[in-house]
């Protein structure tokens, strides 16, 4: 393929100085495309030519697609060799060509085809792109399908690489693809191999459609006699050009590839499919989409694909997770299985009851994660970054119910020969197969542990300390005028109360309801009333910390807490050996501050209105292993050599 690639790419070398090298893909892509186009209808051209004199509309698709099979053709009277039979007139023979579509093939349009078509003619560079063109062998039996999504991919990275893009953005590395095939088709491998078998996969990201193709592939190969139609959307055109060219050569509807943003304008809202597959992209926002979205959300409620809840507009993957979670089917009809690639934010970011957090408690307590697998760094195109597969599925195997299967791959991987962008590294087969076995096994060692989905849930709890205040009249002179009068309810005149109060000197109070006992007495004595709530909201205003103080308290005789010394803490659902998850919260929680909180701050006390529940998956610290330092004396003996070679160095220098 690589060998292809280059060859198509050098055709670029005729581009030189009427193009800049970032525009050439705008070029080679169609072209490619339209080649393997030429190929693919040169055995029923004369049919088709025959068919469209007698038929025209949808009457001359059905008529082709029952007579040819194809589910799209071409009407024109040229293809790439009578092309070049006339020079003169390549140019509007060319955009006759293209022009004769049927009308399921729009990619051209969106490549600005004929436009580039007009240039390269006014250049006088036409006639040498498509002569080489015309060399080109992308005949099916040279060149299969899943070769010919190969060279996509490659002209893609090539493009991508001399516009200095990110390649990742438009496509997926294979190796990451098949692992995460295998683990889908894992729990209905023996479905699979039935003869006649037919399934449904859906990719919300299509990109240029190679994560459609690889499952196609891999189901191919354990059974040449199954089906899988394939499903896609994508919001680029360019890539989506492609996906659409791509599943064209594989015999699929294309009408199932759609252009359109998958958050804001699902195009198959009204479809769920068997499986489902996605490597969104990381770390972009989707504030374009963010109408879109809450309105739906707000429209359609929590049963939503939106409805568990929002991620921040900074990062939309979790979108994209509800949104594949929505799209399996439904368990009544069988069930689906999906996979997701997304870096580790969404394991864990987000407090208890924010967007992520909500997210991943509707997915565990619907007992729709299924595992997540840890792969190796530098594994994508364009970051080094720490990325996880996850696989939903919402008919688990009896034995995975209500249970999770964390695997750390993230050390299986096999060095490249040549580095692309940022893949280094990439899963082999074997590596593949390792991570497919510890699943299959569903047992636990150092790279999977299985754990309920319970032990993911845990309880914010709001520690509270009372407030100890001291009182005195005489902190009213520190305070400003504002502050003061808002102590006071309206129609009451704030001043003679000022003035009461700062005759009464510096005395400290140590108890609130002495304080009030107090200025309410020399209120009095003034012939000054204030309503009792007043007395209250006064006080609170000439207070100040003070351990040594009594506790105060509100009209209800309750301690006021105090808000600086507030702090959370979290408590795991698992907390004291509790296996009844949220069910126990109140004991389990109880149980947590008689051991955690009371020995220390016998005081405290936790104000279980402002409880609340979060989830989160700490990756890494269920797979950590502790690793205890070297022996001090180890140490000292490197630094006594460093030491002492150090000094030798210096000794040369001064010799």
């Amino acid at each position: 393929m690589s060998t292809l690639g280059n060859f198509v790419w050098s055709i670029a070398d005729q581009l030189r100085g009427v193009y800049r090298p970032h525009q050439y893909g705008g070029i080679i892509l169609p072209f490619t495309i339209l080649r393997r186009l030429d190929y693919l209808l040169e055995p029923t051209r004369d049919e088709v030519r025959a068919l469209a004199e007698r038929h025209e509309g949808g009457a001359l698709d059905v008529q082709v697609k029952r007579e040819t099979g194809l589910a799209f053709y071409n009407t024109s009277q040229y293809d790439f060799a009578r092309l070049l039979e006339d020079p003169e007139g390549l140019r509007a023979n060319l955009i006759d060509y293209v022009s004769h579509f049927s009308g399921n093939i729009d990619v051209f349009e969106r490549f600005g085809f004929e436009a580039e078509i007009n240039r390269l003619e006014e250049k006088n560079r036409l006639y040498l792109i498509v002569a080489r063109f015309a060399e080109v062998d992308l005949h099916p039996d040279t060149v299969p399908n899943a070769v010919m999504g190969d060279l996509y991919e490659h002209l893609i990275y090539k493009f991508a690489e001399a516009s200095n893009e990110e390649a990742g953005e438009h496509y997926t590395p294979r190796d990451a693809i098949r692992l995460m095939v295998d683990l889908l088709f894992a729990e209905e491998n023996e479905a699979l191999l039935e003869p006649g078998t037919i399934r449904t996969i859906y990719d919300p990201t299509a990109g240029t459609g190679g994560m459609l193709s690889v499952a196609e592939e891999r189901l191919l190969e354990r059974n040449p006699q199954a089906r899988l139609r394939l499903y896609g959307q994508e919001i680029n055109d360019l890539s989506y050009a492609i996906c659409k060219s791509d599943m064209i050569g594989k015999g699929q509807d294309v009408g199932n590839i759609r252009l359109g943003d998958t958050l804001a304008d699902d195009k198959f809202f009204d479809k769920t499919f068997d499986f489902c597959m996605s490597n969104p992209p990381y770390g972009v926002d989707w504030k374009a989409s963010e109408a879109a979205v809450k309105d739906e959300r707000t429209k359609a409620g929590p049963d939503a694909r939106f409805g568990p809840g929002l991620p921040p507009v900074s990062d939309g993957q979790m979108l994209f997770l509800t949104h594949l979670a929505h799209k399996m089917r439904p368990t009544h009809e069988g069930g689906g299985r999906a996979g997701i690639v997304l870096n580790g934010s969404p394991l864990f970011t987000g407090a208890a009851e924010s967007g992520p957090s909500e997210i991943r408690r509707w997915l565990l307590e619907n007992d729709m994660v299924d595992a997540i697998i840890a792969l190796p760094p530098d594994m994508f195109f364009n970051t080094g970054i720490d990325t996880y597969v996850w696989i939903l599925d919402n008919a688990k195997q009896a034995e995975r119910r209500g249970k999770v299967q964390l695997i750390d791959a993230s050390g299986m991987w096999t060095k490249m020969r040549k580095g692309m962008g940022s893949k280094r590294k990439e899963i082999d087969a074997p590596a593949r197969e390792r991570v497919v076995k510890l699943y299959d096994v569903f047992g636990e060692d150092e790279n999977s542990k299985i754990l309920k989905n319970s032990d993911f849930g845990y309880w914010t709890v709001t520690v509270e300390r009372p407030l100890r205040l001291n009182f005195s009249a005489h902190h009213a002179a520190g305070l400003d005028g504002k502050s003061l009068i808002k102590a006071f309810s309206k129609g009451i005149d704030p001043a003679p109360f000022l003035t009461v109060l700062a005759g009464m000197g510096k005395q400290t109070y140590l108890s609130q309801d002495k304080f009030i006992e107090a200025i309410r007495e020399e209120f009095g004595a003034a012939g000054l009333k204030l309503p009792p709530a007043q007395y209250r909201h006064l006080a609170a205003l000439l207070g100040e910390t003070d351990e040594s103080a009594e506790i105060v308290t509100n009209s209800k005789g309750n301690p006021e807490p105090d808000v600086p010394r507030r702090q959370t803490e979290n408590i795991p659902f698992s907390y004291g050996g509790n296996t009844l998850g949220d069910a126990a919260r109140t004991e389990t929680i109880r149980a947590y501050f008689n051991a955690e909180v009371a020995p220390h701050v016998p005081d405290a006390w936790i104000d279980a209105k402002k409880t609340k529940v979060g989830y989160e998956i700490p990756f890494a610290r269920i797979f950590y292993t502790y690793t205890p330092p070297r022996p001090l004396t180890e140490i000292d003996r490197d630094l006594e050599r460093q030491i002492a070679k150090i000094m030798g160095l210096l000794r040369e220098v001064e010799a």
